[in-house]
């Protein structure tokens, strides 16, 4: 088999969703930095996204979005019909220069890393996760869904058991949407209980096509291990997956202003390390992350997880003044701490694992053997 590929893109380096928003962060452009400066990206691995274009992007949403959102980013402006009907325009899902290219070109490569898959392998598309995404209008900072879009290219090869995990801390609504009641797709979503979009709770199985697993504010290292054997692991190797996705969001970490989780970012290593050799074709992505140092550090390591590349404990200079040059507006990021530049792994947040917790998983387990 082929060594893992990674999909990334230069419109990320300076396309932003306006200064005030979540995403005016680096992102993608920090761990490709980081990666080549580690050694660990080159040509050889290396991939360009395509952007989407519109007739690939209709085999998930409607028409009549597509064209409205090429047309709101060729005006720069949206009418109010528009703000109601597409929920483009919005605090959420701004106008922004690249509002349409950008979102495509995540889409792109997440169907590129579908199609790199056809015949088994590993390929990573940072850039992609965007789970909210709805079929004729934006959601939650998504224009575009294209874990769905990649999920429908699989199927569309032929597959017919696949499995997407989510441990973003926001539920993954869009994509449970989208395969309500599939007997093809297994959804297995980890997120932060009474959080943004308030769905997911424990006893919604998406017509029996997903366990979902809300969990309480502070969520440790030692909680999100049971979570992987006890209800992640089992329920991915019960459905005998012919292709996985994973949607990998750095917002589920202790230093995210968006939840209030406190995983460290060894736990979604284990979690990568875990799950990649549980199906021949893995394509891993990006999603939600809003502290450009923990993003950057947490997916450059998932690019590690996926080659087997030691992590370094200290960073050489080189990595380090990627690091140092963040900028973030807010106060954590004038003066950030020495282990968001010196190093790429947390220190491990350890804790016990609560009660609700070990019934929620008990509940979920005996699903999974029915």
């Amino acid at each position: 088999m082929q060594s893992p590929i990674f999909i990334g893109s230069e419109i990320y380096r300076h396309s932003t969703y306006g200064s005030k928003h979540p995403l005016a962060i680096p992102r993608v452009s920090t761990v490709m930095d980081l990666c080549r400066a580690l050694g660990w990206l080159h040509s050889g691995n290396y991939r360009v996204s395509p952007c989407a274009k519109p007739g690939a992007l209709h085999h998930f949403h409607t028409p009549d979005y597509i064209d409205a959102l090429q047309a709101a980013e060729n005006a720069q402006c949206v009418s109010d019909n528009v703000r109601r009907t597409y929920a483009l325009g919005t605090i959420s899902n701004p106008v922004f220069p690249e509002m349409y290219r950008r979102p495509a070109t995540a889409a792109g490569g997440s169907m590129l890393g579908a199609e790199l898959i056809r015949d088994g392998g590993i390929v990573y598309n940072p850039a992609g996760g965007t789970h909210h995404g709805l079929p004729d209008r934006a959601n939650g900072f998504c224009y575009l869904n294209d874990p769905v879009l990649a999920t429908l290219t699989l199927l569309r090869m032929g597959l017919d058991r696949i499995v997407y995990i989510d441990i973003d801390a926001h539920h993954c609504d869009g994509v449970e949407a989208a395969f309500h009641g599939s007997e093809k797709v297994r959804m297995i979503s980890v997120h932060e209980t009474r959080r943004w979009p308030f769905t997911g709770s424990l006893e919604d199985d998406a017509g029996g096509a997903a366990f979902n697993l809300p969990v309480s504010r502070n969520l440790n290292d030692d909680e999100f291990d049971a979570i992987l054997d006890q209800l992640i692991l089992p329920a991915t190797e019960a459905f005998k997956p012919q292709a996985l996705v994973l949607q990998c969001g750095a917002d589920a970490v202790a230093e995210d202003p968006l939840s209030r989780l406190t995983l460290s970012n060894n736990s979604h290593w284990k979690a990568v390390a875990s799950l990649k050799d549980l199906a021949p074709r893995v394509l891993v992505l990006g999603g939600g992350g809003y502290n450009p140092w923990s993003v950057g550090r947490l997916w450059s390591g998932v690019w590690a997880t996926l080659n087997g590349f030691d992590v370094p404990y200290v960073l050489e200079a080189e990595a380090q003044a990627i690091l140092t040059g963040l900028y973030w507006n807010r106060a954590a990021g004038r003066n950030p701490p020495p282990h968001w530049v010196k190093t790429l792994r947390d220190d491990p947040n350890h804790g016990p694992i609560r009660p609700e917790l070990k019934e929620d998983l008990r509940w979920l387990t005996a699903r999974i053997s029915r």
